[in-house]
């Protein structure tokens, strides 16, 4: 989580202790506010130290029932500003995958230097349909999401077009563990591993591969996008962050640049993906 995000959410809280105390009736206790919304005295606690993110409906009640109504406006202002970094899955997929793949498309559209790490499974941006339809299924299980599978799968491919932009330049690394990873049946994966050494020859893209015998200067930690040296998207199993602050930016463009001292690229890539391609015969 980043330092950022968590000093809003702390923020929050101060406001949100404010409110309590200064509640026109006279000055509420924690545990009197929790009874006036059937809440547990915890949840009141949480919220006010940071320790959990507050959701709109939470923020509306809180105001109504500190007698402050006309707060609501500057809370869910505030709560907007901080979810602008970081997105749990539990709310963005309230809608589906679809909504959330069609963000990704309008951030990879306006930008024209685009980097990526991956440790996990194939970036986005180079998956078959196949291969996209099983990640988003596996996925849209571990959440109990919204089964919007096929819009999710349309919305993903839709963002290839971007490489054949001769004005847009993808940067993408990505861990040899990635092409072996069985997330979907051996004939997917196949299909999965051609896909990559035809993009090999695209004028747009450079990929590397990270090979598992390389030597690495740092772990190969989990997958990040860097848009044009501003803007850092990182996944984690409950959130994605989106960071635009000089620190975090630096650190992962320094991350990306350790992490291509050891990926091979061209026919050297190809030989690696190759590797794994005959095992799966």
């Amino acid at each position: 989580m980043s330092t950022d995000f968590q000093q809003a959410r702390e923020a929050l809280g101060v406001r949100l202790r404010e409110l309590r105390a200064s509640h026109p009736g006279g000055r509420l206790t924690g545990t009197q506010l929790a009874e006036r919304l059937g809440w547990t005295q915890s949840k009141v606690s949480k919220l006010e130290n940071g320790r959990q993110t507050a959701t709109a409906d939470d923020l509306t009640m809180w105001a109504e029932a500190t007698g402050r109504p006309d707060s609501i406006g500057e809370l869910t202002a505030r709560l907007k500003a901080l979810e602008t970094h970081h997105r749990s899955w539990r709310r963005q997929l309230a809608a589906g995958h679809r909504p959330v793949q069609d963000v990704h498309n309008e951030a990879q559209a306006n930008s024209s230097v685009l980097r990526a790490w991956e440790s996990s499974w194939v970036v986005g941006v180079l998956q078959t349909p196949d291969y996209a339809r099983a990640i988003f299924t596996r996925f849209t299980e571990l959440h109990q999401s919204t089964r919007d599978i096929e819009d999710a799968v349309r919305s993903r491919m839709k963002r290839q077009e971007g490489l054949y932009d001769s004005g847009r330049r993808y940067h993408i690394i990505m861990w040899e563990a990635v092409l072996h990873a069985r997330i979907c049946p051996p004939s997917v994966l196949a299909a999965q591993l051609d896909r990559l050494l035809g993009v090999i020859g695209l004028d747009t893209v450079e990929l590397g591969i990270v090979p598992l015998e390389a030597p690495v200067k740092i772990p190969p930690a989990g997958g990040f996008w860097i848009y044009d040296d501003r803007q850092v998207v990182v996944e984690t199993w409950h959130a994605e962050l989106w960071l635009d602050d000089t620190d975090s930016v630096s650190t992962h463009l320094k991350v990306w640049k350790t992490l291509r001292e050891s990926a091979v690229f061209g026919a050297d890539a190809q030989r690696v993906i190759n590797k794994v391609r005959r095992k799966l015969e």
